[in-house]
């Protein structure tokens, strides 16, 4: 239960407090504490796009692995994008990311969730697709993405 510290009388303005040791004009202390919300929007992503929300059994160690495979996915994801596009150039008081994210069911559904089989021509293993030239100039920008970073 939250406890009101006063009761407004002025419907016009929103009060909060803010209750810190951060040095700074109260703007730019309010500008930094607003700021969280990108952060926290990244931990709620890794919930939803990432299962890190899911306790998927009830031993430790299964929870602990599916855990860590949930993490990886996440940072993985974040990873290559981070590799394929350039940083904002946002430098403002609320500290937000330096990428703007796609969230990571949009990247799974454009590139992973895609109907293909795997082949063997000539005995080179293949993924074969329906043709889709937007989904073959992603997947081709997010590999080159990724071997440009070696």
């Amino acid at each position: 239960m939250q406890l009101d510290l006063f009761e407004p009388v002025d419907f016009d303005y929103e009060y909060k407090v803010v209750a810190t040791n951060k040095n700074g004009s109260a703007k730019d202390v309010l500008a930094f504490h607003n700021g969280r919300g990108s952060q926290e929007a990244i931990f709620g992503e890794a919930k939803t796009g990432a299962a890190l929300d899911v306790v998927c059994g009830k031993r430790l160690h299964a929870n602990q692995c599916f855990t860590l495979c949930s993490m990886l996915a996440h940072n993985l994801g974040r990873t290559l994008q981070m590799l394929d596009k350039p940083k904002s150039n946002r430098d403002d008081a609320k500290r937000p990311a330096l990428w703007r994210f796609e969230k990571l069911e949009t990247i799974r559904r454009h590139v992973v969730q895609r109907a293909g089989r795997l082949i063997r021509p000539q005995g080179k293993l293949t993924l074969s697709m329906s043709a889709n030239q937007k989904v073959a100039k992603e997947f081709t920008r997010r590999l080159e993405a990724a071997r440009n970073d070696d």
